[in-house]
């Protein structure tokens, strides 16, 4: 039996997709967040980044781009600029209903 416990695997965690939304200024700073305290402080400030960017280069490229949308598997990202900031809403996507077969 002792064999057997070696090669059992613990339950995975699963952790909730975050809802909310948060703003950040012209210089990277996030000044609010409706997201839970349990989501990582890193990955806003990644996220954050990676928004500002997109439309910083949009701008040097003249683009007019207000708003940017990604669609993971169960996450969609949606960001809206702000003079220089922008504001990002995080939702969770609902899971997906099997199809009725007929």
């Amino acid at each position: 039996m002792g064999l057997l416990n070696l090669f059992a695997r613990s339950a995975p965690t699963l952790l909730r997709l975050p809802s909310g939304s948060f703003t950040v200024d012209r210089d990277g700073r996030v000044l609010t967040s409706t997201l839970p305290s349990s989501f990582p402080a890193h990955l806003v400030k990644n996220i954050a980044r990676e928004v500002r960017a997109a439309f910083s280069e949009a701008a040097a490229a003249q683009l007019p781009l207000a708003e940017c949308v990604i669609n993971y598997p169960s996450l969609k990202i949606c960001a809206r600029e702000l003079r220089g900031g922008a504001i990002v809403y995080l939702a969770p996507k609902a899971p997906a209903s099997p199809m009725r077969q007929s």
